[in-house]
């Protein structure tokens, strides 16, 4: 590399790191103020990093489920209140945070009369739930509630017909939404550095389902760009020019 080139990659103002909002962090959102940046640097990273936080962090979703006696989603169960489709509509806004990367068998086994929510489902120490309150299903005296759900691992969007695995014969594959990632919003403020006001100051807020922090997210989709622009980089980083004496 020739050496002025060297000197306005070296000359380039560079963050001094990320701050984050203290009085606001939560396990399911998080603010964080990256500064100072050169001037349209702010929405070029933050358009960037906001597009990676939507389509690429890995999490859990319903893949698959079976009722009793059912074989498609377009039945109904006796003495249940919800078809089999709003069941399964209701099963697929349960949150899950999975210590394992393999597919996960759940079981609901009730009899009515109840009110089923997610803490009626019987987890295991490979899955947890993180939405306890959220409603599946009314069932009356006579009503019996058995359900399987696969629980599984993945990334973005995936409909049932596009499900490249097989499921166990009775199972009904479902659309699986894995993204944990439920917003991001950025924003470009103006920076000062000496006695210039015209760098820029990147804030960026995430919030999350809570089965990843916004911190650990926020560093994740910061790794997949770096992994992503690699490739570009045909110099050696650690290159220092040699003064010309002449």
């Amino acid at each position: 590399m020739q050496a002025h080139y060297y000197k306005f990659w070296r000359d380039l103002i560079k963050p001094k790191g990320f701050e984050v909002d203290k009085d606001s962090f939560r396990e399911d959102y998080g603010k964080f103020t990256i500064r100072p940046l050169e001037k349209g640097y702010g929405v070029t990273i933050g358009n960037s990093l906001r597009r990676i936080l939507l389509s690429s962090m890995m999490g859990a979703s319903v893949t698959a489920v079976k009722f009793d006696g059912v074989l498609h989603e377009f039945s109904s169960l006796p003495d249940v209140l919800e078809d089999v489709s709003d069941i399964i509509l209701n099963l697929k806004e349960i949150r899950f945070k999975m210590y394992t990367s393999e597919n996960v068998t759940l079981r609901i086994n009730k009899s009515g009369p109840a009110k089923i929510t997610a803490a009626d489902i019987q987890t295991n120490e490979k899955v947890e739930i993180l939405n306890q309150n959220a409603h599946i299903a009314t069932i009356g005296p006579n009503g019996n509630f058995n359900v399987e759900i696969i629980v599984g691992f993945g990334r973005g969007y995936v409909p049932a017909d596009m499900k490249e695995e097989s499921f166990p014969v009775g199972f009904i594959p479902v659309d699986s939404l894995f993204s944990p990632i439920k917003k991001v919003n950025y924003s470009v403020l103006s920076a000062r550095v000496g006695q210039r006001t015209d760098y820029d100051s990147l804030v960026i807020e995430v919030w999350t389902d809570g089965s990843i922090k916004p911190d650990e997210a926020l560093s994740l989709s910061s790794k997949i760009m770096k992994d992503q622009l690699q490739v570009f980089l045909i110099f050696d980083e650690s290159f220092e020019p040699k003064e010309d004496k002449s």
